[in-house]
């Protein structure tokens, strides 16, 4: 059975407005990621205004998290490519094993923040005892 193409109307919908406040990201940040084709909007209202599923809102969440770890926009692309051919293909050994790699990667970039977060607590810390 087909779904019916997300209009204007439809509640599953959200224009950016509702992703910028859904994500905490900027109105430009979002419309960025549609334009280099990270994000592009599912469709079109019929007066041109982008239009967003909650599918894809789950996948601007994931970019949101990449963000920070410092991810090129080209390893998010590649990343959601890799959870969308797990999620058809859960038995896929190649996407697997690039998403092990993902996860490693974000493991070591987060103890790098974690590091650098505790360097400067210590060091707000030392300024407040002068």
């Amino acid at each position: 059975m087909n779904e019916p193409e997300p209009t204007a109307t439809n509640k599953s919908t959200l224009h950016i407005g509702d992703m910028v406040e859904a994500t905490g990201l900027s109105h430009r940040t979002i419309r960025h990621y549609d334009e280099v084709g990270l994000l592009p909007a599912s469709t079109r209202s019929e007066g041109g205004f982008r239009l967003y599923t909650e599918s894809d809102l789950q996948r601007m969440l994931v970019i949101r998290s990449m963000k920070p770890l410092g991810f090129t926009l080209e390893e998010m692309g590649e990343l959601l490519d890799t959870v969308d051919i797990l999620d058809a293909e859960p038995g896929n050994k190649t996407a697997r094993v690039k998403l092990d790699e993902y996860t490693e990667r974000a493991i070591t970039k987060r103890n790098k923040l974690a590091l650098n977060l505790e360097r400067a607590e210590s060091f707000i810390a030392d300024l407040h005892t002068k």
